[in-house]
């Protein structure tokens, strides 16, 4: 939305896991979201709490997340790499701060249910959001096996730009894995500074 907005203030773009057309009905989050009573949860809570958010995203594949993996913790338990691994991620995967009630109760209105943004019609700040103003270099990572933000909300953003220099790519991943993972270190960052510094000569 910002280099749409301030397109000469950015010299290259990369999204990551990131939601533009949300008509969608792939994965859960996007057929709840389409009937979520957004008004009534601002209204109550006024700051979105982020185990609100945490308990939506465990309802999505419940077994695997608050059962399976802690099964398979236990045959990690002797082995202190993958220990620090496990507990690190579980930190960074449930400590979500809350979310401004009036900034969610916009960015799920008018994206998740009414799809503005890649309808053109999306402002912010009085302030028309037009992505065909991305025209700088963009590269956008998608995650084939991601549950949350999936691959058919993100990849229509490369047709709703006006960048020439536009590239597609995805990994079999999930949302964490995109950026959390051994393929992320080995793959998808050395793809992501090999594109940045290629453009960043200049």
């Amino acid at each position: 939305m910002y280099s749409a907005l301030y397109p000469e203030k950015i010299k290259n773009l990369v999204t990551i896991a990131a939601p533009f057309d949300f008509s969608t009905d792939d994965g859960l989050l996007f057929k709840w979201a389409k009937d979520m009573n957004v008004d009534g949860l601002v209204d109550a809570y006024g700051i979105v709490p982020g185990t609100f958010l945490n308990s939506c995203f465990v309802s999505l594949k419940p077994y695997s997340l608050l059962v399976d993996k802690y099964i398979g913790l236990i045959d990690g338990l002797d082995d202190k790499n993958f220990l620090s691994d496990f507990l690190g991620m579980e930190k960074w995967l449930f400590d979500s701060p809350g979310q401004a009630g009036e900034a969610y109760r916009k960015y799920m209105k008018d994206l998740w249910q009414d799809n503005k943004l890649i309808k053109g019609e999306f402002t912010l700040g009085g302030k028309k959001v037009d992505l065909k103003n991305v025209t700088m270099p963009l590269l956008n990572v998608v995650g084939d096996k991601d549950n949350l933000i999936v691959p058919a909300a993100s990849k229509p953003l490369n047709d709703a730009v006006g960048s020439k220099d536009k590239e597609l790519v995805t990994y079999p991943v999930g949302h964490a894995g995109i950026v959390a993972s051994s393929r992320s270190q080995k793959e998808i960052a050395p793809k992501v500074a090999k594109w940045l510094l290629d453009r960043s000569k200049n």
